[in-house]
């Protein structure tokens, strides 16, 4: 079942989405090659308490799984998401750094990522991350009333296979606010099924384009929660949480 946001909800989601925004802006520039994994954690920790909030994914139990470790995830190279931070992992030189963090607000919870390199990047990566952000800004323009959820994996995928790269069809976007996963499943990749599932007033929906250089395929790693490649090429990650109101789209999480 889709919940809906009320505007005062909404609101207060876009509050919380401004902050988690900067939150999240100033843990991209902290990353750099030595800074170890754990210290972004407590970092993320810290900046989530400045700001009043909360974080989300600590302690969250999805799907009957185990509480989740860290209040942030820190995904490296081949591993596409999930990875906790409080794994205590070394950042090494060229490392390409996937940053997921949940910010719960006055009760409410928004959701972003971003991928950065620690130090130089191969020119193929540095596409990597750019398509990736770029099929997220464009996917997002595609959200309106009446719009079904369908047409944003579509421009994802034509954007992401159109420049050489794969779409990791396992994983998607999600309903967010109430809780961190929510109705409805947001598939990277054009979904016929999903044209049925029309966008209305009220859905909030985080979008998060994953992508692959190689196949896109994708297995869980020996802690059980990292989703890696399996051919080990490297990933990157971008996500915004938005909200669908009679008036336009809002990008609640402004786009780092």
């Amino acid at each position: 079942m889709i919940k809906l946001k009320s505007k005062e909800e909404i609101k207060i989601l876009q509050e919380g989405g401004e902050k988690l925004s900067k939150i999240m802006r100033k843990l991209r520039d902290a990353v750099r090659f030595g800074i170890n994994s754990s210290e972004l954690e407590e970092m993320a920790k810290k900046l989530i308490k400045e700001a009043g909030g909360e974080p989300a994914f600590l302690g969250y139990a999805p799907q009957g799984k185990e509480t989740y470790p860290s209040a942030l995830c820190l995904s490296i190279n081949e591993a596409v998401v999930h990875t906790p931070a409080s794994e205590g992992q070394e950042i090494k030189e060229g490392d390409t750094v996937s940053l997921d963090l949940g910010f719960r607000y006055k009760g409410l919870i928004t959701d972003m990522a971003t991928t950065v390199v620690a130090g130089g990047a191969e020119s193929r990566t540095k596409e990597l991350i750019n398509i990736t952000k770029k099929s997220l800004e464009e996917s997002i323009k595609e959200c309106r009333v009446g719009a079904p959820i369908s047409a944003i994996g579509k421009k994802i995928e034509n954007i992401v296979m159109g420049a050489g790269f794969s779409v990791i069809r396992e994983l998607g976007g999600h309903g967010v606010g109430y809780d961190v996963h929510e109705e409805p499943f947001v598939p990277n990749y054009y979904e016929r099924a999903m044209d049925n599932i029309i966008m209305e007033e009220g859905m909030v929906i985080a979008i998060e384009p994953m992508v692959a250089m190689g196949n896109g395929e994708i297995e869980l790693a020996e802690d059980k929660w990292t989703y890696q490649t399996k051919d080990k090429s490297i990933a990157a990650h971008s996500e915004a949480t938005v909200a669908i109101t009679a008036n336009g789209l809002v990008i609640l999480t402004p786009i780092v």
